[in-house]
């Protein structure tokens, strides 16, 4: 990993994760000078209800976090569904942000849905596992496997699975609040495309279509599938840290 001047980073982890999967990922940043926070957004822990945590909630709990933690100068990480919610935080604290990095990450409208960008089949399986779980969405491991963690061996992709928890849909769902579209924005801005992610159907990849939402902004990349941070934290780790440096 190059080496930059050490700055706050706080990873924000997608759907079906909490701050713990990004914990390995975070160790290679903190061994060269970096801070890292690695929060559980609200919806995620322990006792959280499933069926009432929206996409609000989410962010607030990561602004009230950063407050609370008084950080400032973040380079503010977001994976996947992660996008949504430092999109918006970056709205609600610009003050305390340095730099927004999405990795293989949703970049939202105003007003958009994340089940606005996904295919219909997804909305549709999405729609189906909600109502049978009341409210809360967790992909079947067959899916999973192959759509999230394609190169990963059997044996990691059932450990790494025992690991996730069930998602408030809701937050797919809910209509971003934003008071300009993300281009639109001041806070410096990168992406990070994990170049083997085949989470989405390549004609609705992560980049260049989610990526040129930014306006300008910086681009990295790295091998890997959608869950490298359980493949390669390693890999990921240098790919954020590039992505965030000044």
């Amino acid at each position: 990993m190059n080496t930059t001047t050490p700055g706050t980073y706080v990873l924000v982890h997608g759907t079906w994760h909490t701050g713990a999967e990004l914990e390995a990922a975070a160790s290679h940043l903190r061994a060269v000078g970096h801070t890292v926070h690695c929060p559980t957004l609200a919806g995620n822990r322990p006792g959280d209800d499933r069926a009432c945590t929206g996409l609000e909630d989410a962010a607030q709990s990561l602004k009230t976090y950063i407050e609370e933690h008084n950080l400032n100068q973040v380079r503010l990480v977001g994976h996947s569904d992660g996008g949504m919610v430092i999109s918006r935080v970056a709205d609600l604290l610009p003050q305390r942000i340095a730099r927004l990095v999405y990795v293989n990450a949703f970049v939202p409208q105003p007003g958009e849905r994340l089940n606005d960008l996904v295919p219909p089949h997804y909305v549709a399986l999405f729609n189906s596992i909600a109502t049978q779980t009341g409210g809360g969405v967790m992909l079947p491991f067959p899916v999973w496997r192959e759509a999230l963690i394609n190169d990963a061996d059997l044996a990691l992709a059932t450990r790494a699975f025992e690991q996730l928890n069930v998602h408030p849909y809701k937050t797919f769902q809910d209509q971003i609040v934003l008071s300009q579209p993300m281009a639109a924005m001041a806070v410096p801005k990168s992406y990070v495309n994990c170049r083997m992610d085949t989470a989405l159907p390549h004609s609705l990849g992560w980049h260049p279509r989610l990526s040129e939402r930014l306006g300008l902004f910086r681009y990295a990349e790295c091998s890997g599938n959608h869950e490298v941070w359980f493949t390669d934290p390693e890999a990921i780790a240098a790919a954020i840290e590039r992505a965030g440096r000044d």
